[in-house]
């Protein structure tokens, strides 16, 4: 975190966070320790304690299978070149039942690879598009209602959204 283009909270600084903000930061990771991106978010108590509720939910509270969603955070991390995020949702789709070749896969600017079922292509279409170009082809959207219910498509698309947000953090601040 040496380049990291703000200096991140530590222990002792003033003033110090809400001590419900920093056990519920320190509750979402394992071992209670806090990451890199968390003691830059600590430099803003309003935002970390937004941030913390909605990335939070999105991780542990949504009903997209979590294999889903960490594939999706890991292409947008490969799209947006946000290592940080690589190394954080990697170890996180392994254990989620994701492969290593499908990490690979990833990398590669065309996904549509036959490593990939017909529900992880249509929410990489959905990553591709909405993080390159914004919009997203309707024929993408009613695929993955077909796939996934209205519920999981709002989901679907909310954590595209907000990993996105999530990268673009990372990287404007070098974390």
């Amino acid at each position: 975190m040496s380049d990291v283009r703000v200096t991140p909270w530590q222990e002792g600084d003033v003033p110090a966070p809400p001590p419900e903000l920093l056990a519920s930061m320190q509750g979402r990771r394992p071992g209670g320790e806090l990451i890199g991106i968390d003691r830059v978010l600590l430099k803003s108590f309003p935002l970390a304690t937004g941030w913390n509720g909605l990335l939070g939910r999105v991780r542990s509270e949504f009903g997209l299978a979590l294999q889903y969603r960490e594939l999706i955070m890991l292409r947008v991390a490969v799209l947006n070149k946000a290592d940080f995020e690589w190394g954080v949702h990697y170890p996180a789709y392994l254990q989620a039942g994701g492969t290593d070749a499908k990490c690979e896969a990833l990398k590669e600017p065309s996904v549509d690879n036959v490593l990939f079922t017909e529900e992880e292509r249509v929410l990489l279409r959905l990553t591709d598009q909405s993080t390159r170009r914004i919009e997203v082809d309707a024929e993408v959207i009613e695929e993955l209602k077909r796939l996934f219910g209205e519920t999981g498509t709002v989901e679907a698309v909310a954590t595209v959204a907000a990993y996105n947000m999530v990268s673009r953090f990372l990287v404007a601040l070098a974390v």
